[in-house]
């Protein structure tokens, strides 16, 4: 045998994509976990031609989900993400738009059962420790993927999503605001550390030079631009708590414009080294809290939110439309407590089978 098969589903969620696999069907060892994911998704080529990714930050993603070690959830998932073009792969963060297919595969695997009409599964963040309550689609008892729900950055419609996270807030660093202040300057740049289901450091795009309006492609060609911004994202990494940051995604950057089409905030998310072609879940619900607390760096930046009761509406216009989150929260003499955030999303099964990597990674559980 010169090859292991390992059973996954390949799924969409959201806008991004990748192999969903059973927990049991993998290595326990980290390290050769980790050389698995990465033979999986051919880390460590510009197109990802040796495996399953997409040659893009969104498309070398893995979730592993298995029954869930808590009481009061029923799926753990675990996240992944695997370098591009480098042989890496980072535990620290979560993916919300991968979550969003977490659900669906979990019912495709026969963790849960489907429920007639709608069901619903509350999921385990084991990275963050984040719960999440998940609502699909399920007339009678079978999953449904397609429908009337269109979101930004996918063409089509599908079948409506409802996510809802909870204990979102300090999800790695263990507070809303990790530095202790609503504003840090870091080599001349005022910046906002914050952390809601994602340690995200956010700044004006004008600090920058930058309008904030620009594509995904001006903003990936422009590398003085990383350049210059990569150096405050390890300082800013060290300030919240998160350690030596130079080979982890996290905390992710963010730049802020005012909105042009209707939303609330402009936006644009790095992950960190490129631009996200439209949105991250997590990272939406990290700008939507910032965009609504006052004296953060999106102040004076914002439309529409200033003295709104809760639960509020964020329109966060990035590259490919608006992403829409719903914040409920409380607003507090020490500023916002935030209760949950909710998003609406969608999903689709794309494939399964076995994906193969070579018996010199890993030869299989007998292995173990």
């Amino acid at each position: 045998m010169t090859q292991t098969a390992i059973p996954y589903l390949f799924v969409r969620g959201g806008t991004s994509r990748g192999p969903y696999f059973h927990r049991s069907d993998l290595p326990e060892d980290r390290d050769t976990l980790s050389s698995v994911l990465m033979a999986a998704v051919g880390a460590g080529h510009p197109l990802n031609i040796d495996g399953l990714g997409g040659g893009n930050a969104v498309t070398t993603k893995v979730a592993m989900l298995s029954p869930s070690e808590r009481d009061d959830c029923d799926v753990d998932y675990f996240f992944a993400q695997v370098a591009v073009e480098k042989h890496e792969v980072d535990y620290r963060p979560t993916c919300g738009n991968i979550l969003v297919g977490v659900a669906p595969a979990a019912i495709e695997m026969g963790l849960i059962p489907a429920q007639d009409g709608e069901t619903t599964v509350r999921i385990h963040a084991v990275n963050t420790g984040a719960v999440v309550e998940s609502v699909v689609q399920t007339p009678g008892g079978a999953l449904r993927y397609d429908g009337d729900f269109a979101i930004a950055g996918v063409p089509g419609t599908a079948a409506p999503i409802r996510m809802g996270f909870m204990e979102t807030v300090g999800s790695v660093t263990g507070a809303l605001l990790p530095t202790g202040n609503l504003r840090d300057v870091i080599d001349g740049v005022e910046v906002t550390c914050m952390d809601v289901a994602m340690p995200v450091m956010l700044a004006r795009a004008s600090d920058f030079g930058l309008t904030g309006y620009e594509t995904q492609a001006e903003l990936d060609e422009n590398r003085a631009f990383y350049d210059r911004i990569e150096p405050i994202r390890l300082k800013a990494g060290e300030l919240m708590g998160l350690g030596d940051v130079s080979q982890s995604v996290t905390p992710k950057i963010t730049l802020l414009a005012a909105p042009r089409n209707g939303g609330s905030v402009g936006a644009r998310y790095f992950m960190p080294w490129s631009c996200h072609p439209s949105m991250a879940v997590t990272g939406a619900q990290c700008i939507a809290t910032c965009a609504i607390l006052p004296g953060t760096v999106a102040d004076g930046l914002t439309d529409g939110l200033d003295g709104t009761d809760t639960p509020v509406t964020v329109g966060i216009e990035h590259p490919s439309g608006t992403f829409e989150v719903v914040v409920d929260f409380r607003r507090s003499n020490d500023g916002i407590d935030i209760r949950s955030a909710g998003v609406v999303r969608t999903a689709r099964l794309l494939a399964r089978g076995e994906v193969m990597v070579p018996a010199s990674v890993w030869q299989g559980p007998a292995a173990d």
